[in-house]
């Protein structure tokens, strides 16, 4: 072999050494997982597809994860999905689940026949405050006036939603009366079968406030169509500054529906802990913020126990309420 040939192959050594040992690099200070595979207890195109389907977007965009698939299982008020994540447990330690609020209240009515408490908590990622809003046009401005109408004439004073009596709309309206100091049995809550139509009942005028998810508010709002009395939020959110919170104006109100990530139970401690880290080093990418936004919820980042203990908390606050309205 000529000297040529030999610095010609040696030089070809050098680089491809280069490029794997920048790959080993990336892989070990950035990429956090080869794949991840999401299981979604629902249909396309609801909460739980766009939450999974988003989280995967932001992973492989920001190089974090290499690839991520999805699995649509719809069925049993999403006790299907749990179902079969628990029975196939040992051979899904590469698979998360997404699931949101109703996990607790399905559990607590019988719906469903598992509880969050039969699968690994990874955690909560991201969630949507509640919100009670009066059309743009209502004489209303305020939670205090909305109060003084009801205690005026509380017979005449509806309160609808885009889910049935028991359902998430029902359960927030009751805990912003109960929070006011009204009996949160005595309001007259009207359940509509969808946002859209609750919406419309509004605008007519069937119903005089509406109780929705604080995004959804958000979109309305800025369309000019309703104005928002309170979010159910700790402070003001920065999503939109002028919704007032219940509790600035003395009403001790707070609610989340939160959306976040479920693993096989019996996953190993060091795969759950790199679950934890692959989501904590996303939600400080820009890709995720671009998600994030458009979904219009909020980061409320809660891992492990800490999980455990808002979803405990979450738990007895709405088993409470139901108990007092009649519900369990």
């Amino acid at each position: 072999m000529n000297t040529l040939e030999w610095s010609r192959r040696a030089l070809i050594a050098a680089a491809t050494a280069t490029v794997a040992v920048s790959g080993i690099a990336y892989a070990g200070g950035h990429q956090k997982m080869e794949s991840v595979h999401f299981l979604i207890p629902g249909g396309a195109g609801g909460g739980w597809d766009g939450t999974a389907r988003g989280t995967g977007e932001a992973l492989m965009n920001s190089g974090l994860v290499g690839t991520a698939t999805y699995e649509n299982m719809s069925g049993g008020g999403g006790g299907v999905a749990i179902g079969n994540l628990i029975e196939n447990a040992a051979s899904s330690h590469g698979t998360l689940m997404v699931n949101s609020t109703p996990i607790v209240i399905r559990a607590l009515t019988g719906e469903i026949s598992q509880s969050f408490r039969d699968l690994t908590l990874v955690a909560g990622t991201v969630g949507d405050y509640a919100a009670l809003v009066v059309a743009n046009d209502s004489p209303m401005t305020s939670m205090e006036d909305a109060l003084a109408s009801y205690r005026e004439n509380a017979a005449d004073f509806a309160i609808g939603g885009g889910s049935v009596p028991g359902g998430m709309d029902h359960l927030v309206a009751a805990i912003v009366m109960q929070a006011a100091g009204e009996d949160p049995t005595a309001f007259n809550y009207i359940g509509y079968d969808a946002g859209g139509e609750a919406m419309a009942g509004l605008l007519s005028g069937e119903i005089d406030a509406l109780s929705t998810g604080f995004s959804e508010a958000v979109a309305l709002a800025e369309q000019g169509e309703v104005r928002i009395l309170g979010v159910t939020a700790p402070e003001r959110v920065p999503a939109f500054q002028d919704a007032p919170t219940f509790a600035e104006q003395g009403i001790d109100a707070q609610f989340v529906n939160w959306r976040g990530f479920f693993a096989a139970p019996g996953l190993p401690e060091d795969k759950l802990t790199a679950y934890q880290d692959m989501l904590a080093a996303m939600m400080e990418t820009p890709e995720w913020e671009e998600v994030r936004a458009r979904m219009g919820l909020v980061n409320i980042f809660r891992p492990g126990d800490e999980f455990k203990t808002f979803l405990e908390n979450q738990e007895k606050q709405i088993g409470d309420l139901m108990k007092d309205l009649g519900f369990l």
